[in-house]
């Protein structure tokens, strides 16, 4: 299947807000996350049910579904954002007009909860979409890294060539080398859940990127092997370890997660293997495009290059 590419975001054009996983309880930063947006030389559109909550899945899931058809089918709106993560989005999954998103490819930004709706929207349509800042988790008061990151690949055709890790986030070469492949990843919890569905991506020659967050290692450990069993990190030229943050991080933790990246890497002697991605559930937080081609490249020094080797984003 073709890659499909969104145009690039340019100023005065409208950026659509949807809420496919779980309401904000702070409705004060949707507000910010808008006055943040406008200030950046942008129009905002609210979708129709935006941050309703409805304890009747079905009724919930139909609205979501409308706002997200509404917002894919609407010409004046150029990009899609989330507002937050959370639960629910795996459940639209069969009933979402692939047809409708694929005949009108837009940018998609969302990550963790999202990552189902991105994944699943790669694997049906080729669209790429982008993992990053949502509205009312990052954008509502975002750091000078998050925000150059963001705006920089959905604005500039030519950004997602070069990208950096940040100063604060030293990468850990668990087996150097380097790696040519398509981006899938995502949240490693709800990749997991995922497999052995029409919504996963085929995973031949993948840079693998994974992040999670209040997740212990054992439960790590318990979801990376569901992916080796289902013989997906042997298919992988990469594996990209981004932040895996806990609060409070118990005694140990730390090391036992490495110990379990450490034996994850042995399952594929071809990959290249490395930690401390500028990705999760963190301030200083990547954009990543799920499903763009990419070359990365780790010595056993720590020294990192991450880049695009065809456009992400369509001039």
């Amino acid at each position: 299947m073709k890659n499909l590419i969104p145009k690039a975001l340019r100023k005065g054009e409208t950026i659509g807000l949807i809420s496919p996983s779980s309401h904000c309880a702070y409705p004060v930063k949707i507000g910010q996350a808008i006055s943040y947006l406008e200030a950046n030389g942008y129009r905002v559109k609210l979708s129709s049910h935006l941050n309703r909550i409805d304890t009747d899945p079905a009724v919930a899931d139909r609205e979501k579904l409308h706002d997200i058809h509404e917002m894919f089918s609407d010409p004046d709106v150029r990009a899609i954002f989330c507002l937050r993560g959370g639960a629910g989005s795996a459940r639209l999954l069969n009933q979402l007009d692939y047809t409708l998103i694929a005949a009108n490819p837009k940018i998609l930004a969302g990550y963790s909860d999202i990552t189902a709706l991105s994944l699943a929207l790669y694997a049906k349509t080729g669209l790429i979409s982008f993992s990053g800042p949502m509205a009312a988790t990052e954008l509502y008061a975002p750091t000078p890294y998050t925000e150059e990151h963001f705006w920089g690949m959905l604005t500039s055709p030519s950004y997602a060539r070069s990208i950096t890790n940040h100063s604060a986030h030293p990468i850990s070469a668990i087996k150097d080398g380097s790696a040519e492949g398509q981006l899938i990843g995502g949240n490693l919890s709800v990749l997991s859940a995922m497999i052995g569905t029409p919504f996963l991506p085929l995973f031949n020659d993948t840079l693998l990127f994974l992040e999670d967050i209040n997740e212990p290692a054992y439960r790590i450990d318990r979801m990376l092997s569901h992916l080796s069993n289902a013989g997906l990190l042997a298919r992988c030229g990469a594996l990209l370890f981004g932040q895996f943050s806990s609060e409070p991080l118990e005694p140990g933790e730390a090391e036992r997660v490495k110990n379990i990246f450490d034996y994850y890497s042995t399952l594929n002697p071809n990959a290249t293997v490395l930690s401390g991605l500028s990705y999760g559930h963190i301030r200083e937080l990547m954009t990543i495009p799920i499903g763009a081609r990419f070359r990365v490249s780790v010595t056993a020094s720590g020294s990192f290059t991450l880049g695009a080797l065809e456009p992400v984003i369509a001039a």
